[in-house]
């Protein structure tokens, strides 16, 4: 499952803020880290996050496009609609 991740890094403290659209109207997950955006710090801090909120290892979640942009693909093997509804909430 692929899906589409806005990160805040210095975000104060890790965490999942929910849903929101991007400018293009298309679904992002909101999510902040504390860690730096420096050699790979933030994106390593969200692979942790997501892969912990939705109990799978950080092997299942890889960054698969944006390793330097806000704006990512993450990509997480064998995971459901209903699981990420379930961790994340509803998609809009």
């Amino acid at each position: 499952m692929r899906l589409t991740v806005r990160l805040t890094p210095r975000g104060g403290r890790d965490r999942v803020d929910g849903w929101v659209r991007d400018a293009t109207g298309r679904a992002c997950l909101k999510v902040r880290v504390a860690a730096a955006p420096i050699d790979g710090q933030a994106n390593a801090a969200l692979v942790r996050l997501i892969a912990k909120t939705l109990r799978r290892p950080p092997s299942a979640v890889r960054i698969v496009a944006g390793d330097t942009a806000r704006l990512k693909q993450v990509e997480i093997d064998d995971v459901s609609d209903a699981e990420l509804a379930q961790a994340f909430g509803a998609a809009p």
